[in-house]
């Protein structure tokens, strides 16, 4: 597999820092992000990293929230242009949808930044976590809980390129105890939105189509690890591995109480600094493959384009001081409800 294995050998540690070229590059301008939504928890720190690093550098932020809705968001991209914005960042709702405006984008010469979700266009950047690894991560993790049985496999939202780059790494590590006999896929499903409800209807449905003979559940984000972990505890189930991925609070909280094995934590903090960074650079007029840290990228649909993808982390049970030791959760926060758990609540 070509682009995993690009993805594999460019990774680059997060951690970019702005010099003070970039600073003097980001006098007076402006930055437009259009948030496909802000239901997720981890938007919100996202943003705070975005906004910290654009005023550290003398920049403006704004931004638009399209609220789920693919027409809405190409409306909040036009918006942001006739503001008169320098750069975009774009949180795609619909990764194909979205394109007509990144067409508009280049008509005006202004960059385009695709944040933490592909969008098919050359002419856009793309920053992200890699993703692909990000699937290995939580197949190891509940591979290694449970190398035997029933698998329900949780994926992300079908208009998300995303949910198939999990989808691929999950595959790559379970795939030879499938073709040995010992894991059995018994149920699969994308999750329209990534919203936990909806994935908490497709795994109640799954349970139901299987008489609740489940042995583990390869969710693709901690929010359909939630919807996953409902259905489960609805039916005496709680406790069998469960992975995701984000690093959101209740979803640490579950790996302290036992009933999340994973949680693949990419440090959004890192990502939205980085997105940051790099839109101060090109509105600055640096060219793509100038800026530290990009790698050439091959699409699933062939297209070439500049991106830079960080390392993820999985949190488990036996390295939650990581996160805590970083500020990513407090202690109180992660080990609320926990009596007997690991280190740090115990």
């Amino acid at each position: 597999m070509r682009k995993s294995m690009l993805m594999a050998a460019t990774i680059v540690a997060a951690g970019f820092t702005a010099s003070a070229t970039t600073s003097a590059m980001a006098e007076g301008l402006t930055v437009g992000v259009s948030w496909s939504n802000f239901q997720e928890e981890r938007w919100k720190t996202d943003e705070g990293a975005i906004k910290a690093a654009l005023e550290a550098a003398g920049a403006t932020y704004v931004s638009a929230d399209a609220q789920s809705s693919s027409a809405k968001q190409l409306s909040d991209i036009e918006s942001l242009i006739a503001q008169g914005v320098d750069a975009l960042i774009v949180l795609a709702q619909d990764t194909q949808a979205v394109i007509p405006a990144v067409q508009m984008a280049a008509d005006e010469e202004i960059p385009v930044i695709a944040y933490d979700r592909l969008i098919e266009d050359p002419r856009a950047y793309y920053l992200t976590f890699d993703n692909v690894e990000v699937g290995r991560l939580q197949a190891k993790a509940v591979y290694e809980a449970q190398p035997t049985g029933n698998y329900v496999m949780i994926k992300g939202s079908p208009t998300d390129p995303n949910a198939d780059f999990l989808r691929g790494g999950q595959q790559e590590v379970l795939q030879a105890a499938i073709d040995a006999g010992d894991i059995t896929i018994v149920g699969e499903a994308y999750t329209d939105a990534w919203l936990p409800a909806n994935a908490q209807r497709n795994m109640e449905s799954i349970l139901t189509a299987n008489d609740n003979k489940v042995d583990a559940v390869v969710a693709s984000n901690d929010g359909t690890a939630g919807g996953a972990v409902a259905a489960l505890m609805a039916q005496g189930m709680a406790g069998i591995p469960v992975s995701g991925q984000d690093g959101d609070h209740a979803a640490l909280n579950r790996i302290a109480l036992g009933t999340q094995t994973v949680s693949v934590w990419k440090d959004s903090r890192e990502l939205g600094k980085n997105a940051a960074e790099i839109a101060v650079e090109l509105a600055g007029g640096m060219m793509a493959s100038d800026v530290e840290g990009t790698v050439d990228f091959t699409t699933p649909g062939g297209k070439e384009m500049k991106a830079m993808f960080l390392a993820p982390i999985p949190i488990t049970r036996d390295n939650l001081d990581v996160v805590v030791d970083a500020g990513w959760i407090t202690k109180d926060a992660l080990c609320q409800g926990v009596t007997d758990g690991p280190s740090p609540c115990n």
